[in-house]
Protein backbone atom coordinates (compact mmCIF):
# COMPACT_ATOMS: atom_id res chain seq x y z
CA UNK A 1 0.00 0.00 0.00
CA UNK A 2 1.46 3.82 -0.68
CA UNK A 3 1.47 6.82 1.89
CA UNK A 4 0.44 9.45 0.82
CA UNK A 5 2.24 12.31 2.50
CA UNK A 6 1.31 16.38 3.41
CA UNK A 7 1.06 18.62 0.49
CA UNK A 8 3.60 20.62 -1.32
CA UNK A 9 3.20 24.24 -0.61
CA UNK A 10 4.05 27.42 -2.59
CA UNK A 11 8.03 27.99 -3.24
CA UNK A 12 7.85 30.79 -5.99
CA UNK A 13 4.55 31.83 -7.71
CA UNK A 14 5.37 31.96 -11.14
CA UNK A 15 2.61 31.20 -12.81
CA UNK A 16 3.64 29.87 -16.17
CA UNK A 17 1.94 29.37 -18.46
CA UNK A 18 3.50 26.17 -18.87
CA UNK A 19 6.44 25.52 -16.66
CA UNK A 20 8.43 21.97 -17.53
CA UNK A 21 11.93 21.11 -17.00
CA UNK A 22 12.46 21.58 -13.56
CA UNK A 23 16.40 20.93 -12.39
CA UNK A 24 18.62 21.34 -9.48
CA UNK A 25 22.31 23.21 -9.91
CA UNK A 26 24.48 22.71 -7.40
CA UNK A 27 27.27 25.08 -8.53
CA UNK A 28 24.74 27.89 -8.12
CA UNK A 29 22.63 26.57 -5.36
CA UNK A 30 19.49 27.58 -7.57
CA UNK A 31 16.47 25.89 -8.85
CA UNK A 32 15.74 26.38 -12.81
CA UNK A 33 12.93 25.29 -14.79
CA UNK A 34 11.33 26.73 -18.23
CA UNK A 35 8.17 27.99 -19.25
CA UNK A 36 7.03 26.39 -22.52
CA UNK A 37 4.51 28.91 -23.75
CA UNK A 38 6.05 31.94 -22.81
CA UNK A 39 9.80 31.41 -24.17
CA UNK A 40 11.60 31.74 -20.74
CA UNK A 41 14.33 30.42 -18.32
CA UNK A 42 13.45 30.63 -14.83
CA UNK A 43 15.88 30.81 -11.85
CA UNK A 44 15.23 30.74 -8.01
CA UNK A 45 17.82 30.66 -5.04
CA UNK A 46 16.15 29.88 -2.16
CA UNK A 47 18.80 31.01 0.49
CA UNK A 48 18.67 34.46 -1.18
CA UNK A 49 15.14 34.73 -1.85
CA UNK A 50 15.62 35.37 -5.13
CA UNK A 51 14.02 35.04 -8.73
CA UNK A 52 15.01 36.08 -12.03
CA UNK A 53 13.99 35.13 -16.01
CA UNK A 54 15.25 35.22 -19.25
CA UNK A 55 13.61 35.18 -22.76
CA UNK A 56 14.61 33.23 -24.57
CA UNK A 57 14.19 32.89 -28.89
CA UNK A 58 11.92 29.88 -29.41
CA UNK A 59 9.68 27.80 -26.91
CA UNK A 60 12.45 25.25 -24.97
CA UNK A 61 11.55 22.01 -24.27
CA UNK A 62 14.46 21.32 -21.33
CA UNK A 63 17.25 22.54 -20.15
CA UNK A 64 20.27 20.50 -18.72
CA UNK A 65 23.70 20.96 -16.75
CA UNK A 66 27.60 21.16 -18.64
CA UNK A 67 30.01 19.97 -16.22
CA UNK A 68 32.06 23.77 -16.56
CA UNK A 69 28.60 25.47 -15.08
CA UNK A 70 26.86 26.42 -18.10
CA UNK A 71 23.22 24.91 -19.54
CA UNK A 72 22.00 23.44 -22.35
CA UNK A 73 19.23 24.27 -23.53
CA UNK A 74 16.84 22.55 -26.01
CA UNK A 75 14.69 24.62 -28.20
CA UNK A 76 12.18 23.56 -30.72
CA UNK A 77 14.51 22.21 -33.11
CA UNK A 78 17.94 22.66 -31.90
CA UNK A 79 20.14 22.55 -29.18
CA UNK A 80 22.08 25.32 -27.38
CA UNK A 81 24.48 26.32 -24.72
CA UNK A 82 24.34 29.34 -22.59
CA UNK A 83 26.32 31.22 -19.20
CA UNK A 84 24.10 31.96 -16.72
CA UNK A 85 27.50 33.80 -14.84
CA UNK A 86 27.98 36.59 -17.98
CA UNK A 87 24.49 36.63 -18.63
CA UNK A 88 22.88 40.71 -17.42
CA UNK A 89 19.63 41.48 -19.00
CA UNK A 90 16.45 39.75 -19.70
CA UNK A 91 17.74 37.98 -23.24
CA UNK A 92 20.42 34.89 -22.58
CA UNK A 93 22.84 34.63 -25.23
CA UNK A 94 22.99 31.09 -26.80
CA UNK A 95 25.23 29.24 -28.95
CA UNK A 96 23.98 26.90 -31.57
CA UNK A 97 25.34 22.69 -30.79
CA UNK A 98 23.30 20.49 -33.39
CA UNK A 99 19.86 20.79 -35.16
CA UNK A 100 17.26 18.46 -33.80
CA UNK A 101 14.61 16.80 -36.60
CA UNK A 102 14.74 20.35 -38.71
CA UNK A 103 12.46 19.27 -41.33
CA UNK A 104 9.32 18.28 -39.66
CA UNK A 105 7.26 21.06 -38.84
CA UNK A 106 4.68 19.35 -36.54
CA UNK A 107 7.36 18.22 -33.53
CA UNK A 108 10.13 20.29 -31.10
CA UNK A 109 11.62 19.30 -28.30
CA UNK A 110 10.49 18.10 -24.72
CA UNK A 111 11.82 16.22 -22.35
CA UNK A 112 15.12 15.36 -21.08
CA UNK A 113 17.61 14.35 -18.88
CA UNK A 114 21.79 13.97 -18.50
CA UNK A 115 22.55 10.22 -18.08
CA UNK A 116 25.19 9.05 -15.74
CA UNK A 117 28.00 8.97 -18.08
CA UNK A 118 28.10 12.42 -19.49
CA UNK A 119 25.76 12.73 -21.87
CA UNK A 120 22.41 13.83 -22.59
CA UNK A 121 19.19 12.08 -23.39
CA UNK A 122 16.00 13.96 -24.45
CA UNK A 123 13.02 13.41 -26.95
CA UNK A 124 10.84 15.29 -29.04
CA UNK A 125 6.84 15.26 -29.38
CA UNK A 126 4.43 15.36 -32.22
CA UNK A 127 2.22 18.88 -32.42
CA UNK A 128 0.19 17.97 -34.84
CA UNK A 129 -3.79 16.85 -33.65
CA UNK A 130 -3.46 13.39 -35.56
CA UNK A 131 -1.07 12.91 -32.62
CA UNK A 132 0.81 10.31 -34.84
CA UNK A 133 3.84 8.71 -33.42
CA UNK A 134 6.37 11.06 -35.09
CA UNK A 135 8.60 11.93 -31.82
CA UNK A 136 12.25 10.48 -31.22
CA UNK A 137 14.32 9.77 -28.49
CA UNK A 138 18.13 11.38 -28.74
CA UNK A 139 21.47 11.30 -27.44
CA UNK A 140 23.32 14.32 -27.50
CA UNK A 141 27.59 14.31 -26.60
CA UNK A 142 30.24 17.07 -27.22
CA UNK A 143 32.20 13.55 -28.50
CA UNK A 144 29.44 12.31 -31.12
CA UNK A 145 27.27 15.38 -31.52
CA UNK A 146 23.52 13.77 -31.92
CA UNK A 147 22.60 10.74 -31.97
CA UNK A 148 19.15 8.93 -32.44
CA UNK A 149 18.65 5.59 -29.56
CA UNK A 150 16.69 2.78 -31.31
CA UNK A 151 13.07 3.47 -29.44
CA UNK A 152 9.90 3.31 -30.51
CA UNK A 153 8.10 6.58 -31.92
CA UNK A 154 6.04 8.44 -29.30
CA UNK A 155 3.74 11.12 -29.28
CA UNK A 156 5.10 12.78 -26.45
CA UNK A 157 8.09 11.90 -24.47
CA UNK A 158 8.00 12.48 -21.14
CA UNK A 159 9.55 10.93 -17.67
CA UNK A 160 13.17 10.82 -19.25
CA UNK A 161 15.54 9.36 -15.97
CA UNK A 162 18.34 7.15 -15.42
CA UNK A 163 18.87 4.14 -12.40
CA UNK A 164 21.89 4.22 -10.38
CA UNK A 165 24.01 2.14 -12.05
CA UNK A 166 22.86 4.34 -15.37
CA UNK A 167 22.03 1.34 -17.31
CA UNK A 168 18.42 1.75 -16.89
CA UNK A 169 16.24 5.03 -18.65
CA UNK A 170 12.46 5.08 -17.46
CA UNK A 171 10.75 7.29 -20.40
CA UNK A 172 7.12 7.27 -21.60
CA UNK A 173 4.70 8.51 -23.74
CA UNK A 174 2.57 10.83 -22.01
CA UNK A 175 -0.80 9.58 -24.11
CA UNK A 176 -0.26 6.29 -22.74
CA UNK A 177 -0.67 5.70 -18.54
CA UNK A 178 2.27 3.51 -17.98
CA UNK A 179 6.10 4.45 -17.64
CA UNK A 180 8.77 2.40 -19.41
CA UNK A 181 12.09 1.38 -19.22
CA UNK A 182 14.80 -0.21 -21.11
CA UNK A 183 18.36 -0.98 -21.15
CA UNK A 184 20.89 1.36 -22.00
CA UNK A 185 24.21 1.46 -23.42
CA UNK A 186 25.58 5.24 -23.22
CA UNK A 187 28.85 4.80 -25.13
CA UNK A 188 26.89 2.62 -27.85
CA UNK A 189 23.85 5.23 -27.95
CA UNK A 190 21.84 1.52 -27.93
CA UNK A 191 18.49 0.31 -26.36
CA UNK A 192 17.26 -3.10 -25.65
CA UNK A 193 15.13 -5.09 -23.54
CA UNK A 194 11.84 -2.23 -23.79
CA UNK A 195 9.81 -3.07 -20.90
CA UNK A 196 6.80 -1.85 -18.86
CA UNK A 197 8.00 -0.28 -15.84
CA UNK A 198 4.57 0.62 -14.11
CA UNK A 199 1.71 1.31 -14.79
CA UNK A 200 -0.41 4.40 -13.12
CA UNK A 201 -3.23 3.82 -10.78
CA UNK A 202 -5.30 6.65 -12.23
CA UNK A 203 -6.02 5.71 -15.78
CA UNK A 204 -7.47 9.35 -16.23
CA UNK A 205 -3.82 10.84 -15.71
CA UNK A 206 -0.98 11.19 -17.64
CA UNK A 207 3.08 10.55 -16.98
CA UNK A 208 5.82 13.27 -17.40
CA UNK A 209 8.54 14.42 -15.85
CA UNK A 210 10.64 12.15 -13.62
CA UNK A 211 13.51 12.14 -11.14
CA UNK A 212 15.08 9.56 -9.26
CA UNK A 213 16.47 9.51 -5.50
CA UNK A 214 19.28 8.06 -3.86
CA UNK A 215 17.72 4.80 -2.87
CA UNK A 216 16.76 4.35 -6.88
CA UNK A 217 13.13 5.64 -6.76
CA UNK A 218 11.26 7.14 -9.57
CA UNK A 219 9.40 9.96 -8.74
CA UNK A 220 7.02 10.91 -11.58
CA UNK A 221 4.85 14.38 -12.08
CA UNK A 222 1.53 13.28 -13.02
CA UNK A 223 -0.75 15.05 -15.57
CA UNK A 224 -4.32 15.88 -14.52
CA UNK A 225 -3.56 13.86 -11.07
CA UNK A 226 -2.58 16.84 -8.78
CA UNK A 227 0.43 14.44 -7.84
CA UNK A 228 3.78 12.84 -8.22
CA UNK A 229 4.24 9.18 -7.14
CA UNK A 230 6.75 7.04 -5.62
CA UNK A 231 8.08 3.99 -7.16
CA UNK A 232 10.26 1.41 -5.99
CA UNK A 233 13.15 0.18 -8.58
CA UNK A 234 10.45 -2.61 -9.18
CA UNK A 235 7.56 -0.66 -10.17
CA UNK A 236 5.53 -0.81 -6.83
CA UNK A 237 3.93 2.27 -6.10
CA UNK A 238 5.78 3.66 -2.35
CA UNK A 239 4.27 7.03 -1.66
CA UNK A 240 2.03 10.09 -3.31
CA UNK A 241 3.22 12.98 -2.85
CA UNK A 242 -0.32 15.20 -3.63
CA UNK A 243 0.56 19.07 -5.12
CA UNK A 244 -2.09 21.72 -4.70
CA UNK A 245 -2.40 22.04 -8.36
CA UNK A 246 -4.08 20.49 -11.73
CA UNK A 247 -1.09 19.81 -13.74
CA UNK A 248 1.84 19.29 -12.30
CA UNK A 249 4.85 18.29 -14.74
CA UNK A 250 7.96 18.15 -13.58
CA UNK A 251 9.93 17.33 -10.66
CA UNK A 252 13.85 17.61 -9.08
CA UNK A 253 15.50 17.01 -5.99
CA UNK A 254 17.12 20.16 -4.74
CA UNK A 255 18.39 22.03 -1.54
CA UNK A 256 21.76 21.75 0.33
CA UNK A 257 21.04 18.73 1.24
CA UNK A 258 18.37 17.55 -1.68
CA UNK A 259 16.02 16.50 0.29
CA UNK A 260 13.33 19.25 -1.36
CA UNK A 261 11.60 17.93 -3.70
CA UNK A 262 10.59 20.80 -6.21
CA UNK A 263 7.43 20.63 -8.65
CA UNK A 264 7.07 22.75 -11.35
CA UNK A 265 3.74 23.06 -13.10
CA UNK A 266 1.77 24.54 -15.69
CA UNK A 267 -1.40 26.27 -16.16
CA UNK A 268 -3.09 24.66 -19.54
CA UNK A 269 -5.82 22.72 -19.83
CA UNK A 270 -8.09 24.87 -16.95
CA UNK A 271 -11.71 26.11 -17.57
CA UNK A 272 -12.04 29.76 -16.92
CA UNK A 273 -13.85 28.36 -13.11
CA UNK A 274 -10.39 26.04 -12.47
CA UNK A 275 -8.36 28.83 -13.01
CA UNK A 276 -9.98 31.06 -11.04
CA UNK A 277 -9.64 28.10 -8.44
CA UNK A 278 -6.64 27.97 -8.48
CA UNK A 279 -4.27 30.60 -8.55
CA UNK A 280 -0.97 29.60 -8.30
CA UNK A 281 -1.44 27.29 -11.34
CA UNK A 282 1.93 27.25 -13.31
CA UNK A 283 3.69 28.01 -9.38
CA UNK A 284 6.89 26.26 -8.54
CA UNK A 285 6.31 24.02 -5.10
CA UNK A 286 8.14 22.19 -3.02
CA UNK A 287 7.97 19.45 -0.58
CA UNK A 288 10.74 18.08 2.12
CA UNK A 289 11.50 14.33 2.03
CA UNK A 290 12.79 11.53 4.26
CA UNK A 291 15.49 10.43 1.65
CA UNK A 292 17.68 12.66 -0.46
CA UNK A 293 18.35 12.78 -4.33
CA UNK A 294 21.16 12.93 -6.12
CA UNK A 295 22.97 15.46 -7.40
CA UNK A 296 21.65 16.58 -11.12
CA UNK A 297 23.76 14.39 -13.60
CA UNK A 298 26.22 17.02 -15.92
CA UNK A 299 26.97 16.86 -19.74
CA UNK A 300 30.74 16.39 -20.51
CA UNK A 301 32.77 18.60 -22.37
Amino acid sequence: MSVELAAATLAVDSRCTHGEGVLWCEQRQSVLWIDIAERRLWEHHPERGTTRHWNLPDRPGCIGLFEDGTLLVALVSSLHRADLATATDDTLALQWLADVDPLNAYTRSNDGRADRDGNFVFGTMNEHPGRAADGRFYQYSTRHGLRELPLPGIVISNAISFSLDGRTMYWCDSVSPRIMACDYDPEQAHTTNVREFTALANTAAEPDGSAVDAAGRVWNAQWRARQVSCYAPDGTLLQVQPVPVKHPTCVAFGGSDLRTLYVISSRLDHTPEELAASTHAGSLFSARQAQPGLPESRIRG
